[in-house]
């Protein structure tokens, strides 16, 4: 189960949304070469949702150009807000091999013809004229008044030898190439993909539409922190526009939140907020919430936006820290009240918003960022008082967390889960399979069980693994990562090994996950974790009934001997061990050390 099998089954799921009419994107199963032009087709449509969040099929289908006199261009992007013009040229590789190590050739590149097309041009150099979806793009650039103002960038997926990068440059017609090889596809279009984090790009900007009235008794302030000066705006806001924001952006817009926008389903309180909306057509909400903090690069307010009695606030990379409950209740309720034509209920309904950003010092940038993750914490456990947020929680924005998480995927490609529930649209879509998902409370006592300590990992208490001082003596760094993942997958494979023998009894895996955790060496090549983790699993288990007639025969252990039997067929008499007591008592680990020799 690779990345790639991952990025083919996101691939066939977009692919299998087009409408049956579509039959490009329909073929059957062995006509291999329509197949593949259909994967590479719907390639471009992964690129386009989540870079830009078109969510619907036909949505993106509009900006798709692939096919005969395309002039070298398979896709476009037209950013309005940010006033940039992208333009896509895509070579899917239709193995695992070939995605990750065959580069483009310079056979491959094709000539853009940029500056014929921008500039009304309907036929190519050779008189031929463009395709009708490259007829559209240039109505479309038409259309807009302001064009000159706008920048453009190509965008190449495909993996590219620097050597050829000068060639690139040319047939771009000299503007910016921003390139996605293999590991930028799978970092930074799959795994936001699967995390619900769609809009994977450097400067999110929203526009929340307020009453005039309401805006206009706004607060804003400039408190000095201990790691940063910041500017707090606080105002009443439509609920719909709170709603809007997250049932469009989900996970994007929760990442410093210490909960995922699926975790946010439990608790009691949903119902509470649901019937403040729904029971009352008066704002009653706004009393009876507590309201939404908001992290911002920047925010501005402007009452001078042409629309009567109404005001804009504009907030760049935005993010909710707290009242997620809330923002994540009123987006459920958004998406039912949408397909019900009943949005009416939001009317007149507003909540308290604060908006905090924080004032960057440019000059030092890397110790701001350090500080301002610190703050943000603080803000969290100061205010998530709503709903309970556990100590696991709280540490789902640990540094280590986040770095955890990109080191495992990238080099084994499976989905570390720092927050619960943060994986559950991938799962639910069925781009991953729930087999690659890592809880992190399994993973926690897997790194105990691989620093020697089988019997913390068993049977030590969840809620004091994640205490701060204690995570933070688990996982100090992420240095371990690699050995952690061996013990993880050898874990997992103990059952398999002695599926057809009696002689592990399940209190041990933690105990037999310590053993072969002292014969990792970070020399192993990854792709040789299974076939070693066999071999050495095997010789362990194969000696597992002789330690434990040692740990018998140790006079220490006598206190584990608690019951005479006698063996039905023969008669012959035996004292029964108390296993799970003995696979939790102080003496287990030096009979593991004793015995197996480490």
């Amino acid at each position: 189960m690779t990345k790639y099998a991952d990025l083919l089954r996101i691939i066939d799921s977009l692919r299998l949304e087009a409408p049956l009419n579509y039959v490009r994107y329909h073929p059957k199963i062995e006509e291999v070469e329509k197949l593949e032009n259909a994967r590479g087709r719907s390639f471009i449509h992964l690129y386009l949702k989540v870079t830009f969040g078109l969510i619907e099929f036909n949505e993106r289908e509009n900006y798709i150009t692939d096919d005969g006199y395309d002039g070298g261009i398979d896709a476009y992007f037209v950013d309005q807000e940010n006033k940039k013009l992208f333009f896509i040229q895509s070579k899917f590789r239709n193995s695992d091999l070939n995605f990750e190590n065959k580069d483009i050739t310079c056979e491959e590149l094709l000539s853009m013809d940029i500056h014929r097309i921008v500039e009304g041009e309907e036929e190519g150099e050779d008189g031929i004229k463009y395709n009708g979806k490259i007829q559209n793009l240039i109505k479309h650039l038409q259309s807009i008044s302001d064009l000159p103002k706008y920048r453009y960038e190509i965008i190449l997926l495909a993996n590219v030898k620097p050597s050829l990068q000068l060639k690139i440059n040319k047939l771009a017609g000299g503007y910016p190439v921003d390139i996605y090889n293999f590991q930028r596809i799978y970092s930074e279009l799959v795994f936001p993909l699967v995390s619900g984090s769609y809009y994977n790009i450097s400067e999110l900007k929203i526009t929340i539409n307020v009453d005039r009235n309401s805006a206009g008794h706004r607060i804003q302030y400039y408190p000095v922190t201990k790691y940063s000066e910041c500017t707090v705006n606080a105002l009443f806001v439509p609920t719909v526009e709170i709603a809007k924001i997250l049932s469009k952006y989900k996970n994007s817009i929760l990442k410093f939140n210490p909960r995922s926008y699926l975790d946010l389903s439990s608790g009691s309180i949903n119902e509470k907020i649901s019937k403040s909306i729904t029971d009352f057509n008066t704002n009653e909400f706004a009393l009876f919430n507590n309201g939404i903090t908001m992290l911002s690069d920047d925010t501005v307010y402007s009452d001078k936006v042409g629309k009567k009695n109404k005001a804009e606030v504009l907030v760049t990379n935005p993010q909710i820290i707290n009242g997620g409950q809330t923002a994540y209740t009123l987006s459920i309720l958004y998406d039912r009240f949408l397909k019900n034509d009943t949005l009416h209920l939001f009317e007149n309904k507003e909540v308290l918003l604060k908006i905090i950003s924080f004032n960057i010092d440019e000059n030092d940038s890397k110790s701001f960022e350090e500080n301002k993750l610190k703050l943000i914490e603080q803000i969290s456990i100061a205010t998530n008082q709503q709903s309970p947020v556990f100590e696991a929680d709280r540490r789902a924005n640990d540094k280590v967390q986040i770095d955890l998480q990109k080191l495992i995927y990238q080099d084994f490609g499976l989905f570390y889960e720092r927050k619960r529930g943060e994986f559950g649209d991938g799962i639910r879509s069925g781009y991953i399979d729930r087999s690659k998902i890592i809880d992190r409370e399994h993973f926690v006592r897997i790194c105990l069980a691989s620093q020697n300590n089988p019997v913390q990992a068993r049977a030590g208490s969840v809620a004091k693994f994640f205490n701060k001082p204690t995570f933070d003596s688990i996982l100090p760094d992420t240095s371990g990562y690699r050995k952690y993942i061996f013990c993880l997958k050898a874990f997992e494979r103990i059952i398999h090994i002695h599926s057809d023998s009696s002689n592990v009894r399940f209190n041990a895996r933690h105990s037999i996950t310590s053993v072969i955790s002292n014969r990792f060496d970070n020399s192993f090549e990854i792709k040789d974790y299974d076939d070693l983790i066999d071999a050495h699993l095997r010789d362990i288990i194969g000696n597992w009934s002789n330690f434990e007639d040692y740990a018998r025969q140790t006079p220490d252990n006598q206190k584990y001997y608690f019951k005479e039997r006698f063996d039905k067929e023969t008669g012959e008499r035996f004292i029964e061990t108390n296993w799970t007591a003995y696979y939790k008592g102080r003496t287990l680990l030096n009979d593991l050390k004793q015995y197996f020799t480490f």
